[in-house]
């Protein structure tokens, strides 16, 4: 919620602490992530970092875009915390979706809000409560007007019959951990993936008989955990991720099952010998279950060939990988030919990495069920005609290795929501359905700016993020 009767950022970020020190989640580590995602939605705010900075005093501008590229991987997909709050069946993983929720809608006070920063904050809000199954947001806001401050749609805890945190807190158990069965059904209910299916339940057959013969006293060969995930931006890899880092919690191989998602810039330091210290720590944040690097080739390779930081990131990975490998799983993504030479850079990583998984290209009809499964998440309906259109959008963009896949989809619906808020800016009672409803105009070119308004940067639907089906790696 933002403008009047909504929430700053300060008080979003005040009631999500909150409910971390419930979680047992340390302040500063919740206030960081919160600060990345409320800059991740706000960058094509004129002014935002300005207003972010009263939230974290002392910030600058720059601190501001290296929070929002840290924060982009959560526009779609749920936080590292709350992945983590899931994956331990946490009481408090609702509550903490519904704090992340506000923080999202808090965003859009920061600075001068575009059209496209009420989409991101829409989506990213609807993805934190997916992912806790928390109810979806519920629509009723006032339409933006002219030169007004754009609100969220939110319900309150007492709107969705829930008790007070605290009650809450003292009324609710940890959940119990999803069944393997119930994991690899939820992989199996993802739109597409179907080679990616298949070697999932392989792996998963196979890792089972190799446990259970351990523990009849049987020998049983030792097979590697690791994973190579290659394929383009968008095709699904985190999402997939996710579910095996709990599939294999669920058998028994990992203590924890959270994902911890990185790339290079948060495995290399500015010197050499930090960089091996910075990498160990993530690795040991990543202890109990999946460290997920994002284009992992980066780490060998560059525009001018391998760098020794590189390198000295690399060595680690492979010395923690077999410190730690019982309790670990390594998944590294990217683009295929380049994966193919990043394995084959290191002796260490060749031995480890002997499974590669592909993810292919959705196609149409894939990435038109992706965009009504977003737009549903955030309560929106997309009608008949919105929905030829962005096939029409689909059969005149370029498939080539810089596609988005559903990333593509979640930017289009992201648009579409605040084309959606600025068609109703002069609509003074709108009915539910036209608060819900995206129509094929709404999937077209941004009408023009009102006076007051600044145009986004150049290039900022093409980020390189990424997060849940409808933003993956």
């Amino acid at each position: 919620m933002s403008g009047e009767g909504g929430k700053s950022l300060q008080q979003a970020l005040a009631e999500l602490l909150t409910v971390a020190a419930r979680a047992g989640v340390a302040e500063d580590r919740a206030r960081t992530e919160a600060l990345s995602l409320a800059a991740a939605l706000a960058e094509s705010a004129p002014s935002a970092p300005v207003d972010w900075a009263k939230a974290n005093p002392g910030a600058t501008t720059q601190d501001f875009f290296d929070s929002a590229v840290r924060g982009r991987r959560w526009r779609g997909a749920p936080t590292a915390v709350l992945s983590e709050l899931i994956a331990e069946g946490s009481a408090e993983k609702v509550a903490y979706a519904e704090a992340l929720a506000e923080v999202a809608s808090a965003a859009c006070t920061l600075g001068e809000p575009t059209m496209r920063v009420i989409g991101n904050a829409s989506v990213a809000a609807a993805a934190q409560l997916q992912a806790a199954g928390a109810r979806p947001l519920q629509v009723g806001a006032t339409p933006v007007q002219a030169g007004s401050t754009p609100a969220l749609p939110a319900t309150s805890a007492a709107e969705a019959g829930q008790a007070e945190p605290a009650a809450a807190a003292e009324a609710v158990e940890a959940e119990p951990a999803k069944t393997v069965e119930e994991l690899l059904a939820d992989l199996d209910e993802l739109t597409g993936l179907a080679r990616v299916k298949r070697e999932v339940h392989r792996q998963v057959a196979v890792l089972r008989v190799e446990k259970l013969r351990t523990e009849a006293g049987l020998k049983s060969p030792t097979i590697t955990r690791h994973l190579v995930f290659v394929g383009n931006p968008g095709t699904g890899k985190t999402t997939v991720a996710r579910l095996v880092s709990g599939i294999y919690k669920a058998l028994g191989l990992l203590s924890k099952g959270q994902l911890v998602e990185v790339d290079r810039s948060e495995l290399v330091a500015g010197y050499l010998g930090q960089t091996a210290t910075k990498t160990a720590d993530v690795v040991a944040s990543a202890a109990g279950g999946v460290l997920f690097i994002d284009e992992a080739y980066s780490l060998t390779s560059g525009d001018n060939g391998a760098d020794q930081y590189g390198r000295e990131a690399v060595d680690t990975l492979v010395k923690e990988m077999e410190d730690r490998r019982d309790d670990l799983v390594v998944i590294v993504a990217g683009y295929p030919e380049p994966m193919e030479a990043f394995i084959a850079a290191n002796p260490g990583l060749a031995s480890r990495f002997r499974t590669t998984i592909g993810f292919e290209n959705y196609t149409d009809d894939e990435l038109t069920d992706i965009l009504t499964g977003l737009a549903e998440a955030a309560d929106y309906e997309l009608v008949p005609e919105a929905l030829e259109k962005f096939r029409e959008i689909l059969a005149t963009t370029p498939r080539d290795s810089s596609f988005g896949n559903g990333r593509f989809a979640r930017n289009a619906l992201e648009a579409a929501i605040g084309r959606h808020a600025w068609r109703l800016r002069d609509v003074t009672a709108p009915t539910k359905d036209q608060l819900r409803q995206i129509l094929a105009e709404d999937l077209t070119d941004d009408p023009e700016p009102p006076p007051e308004a600044k145009p986004e940067p150049p290039g900022e639907s093409e980020e390189p993020d990424q997060s849940e089906q409808g933003d993956e790696a």
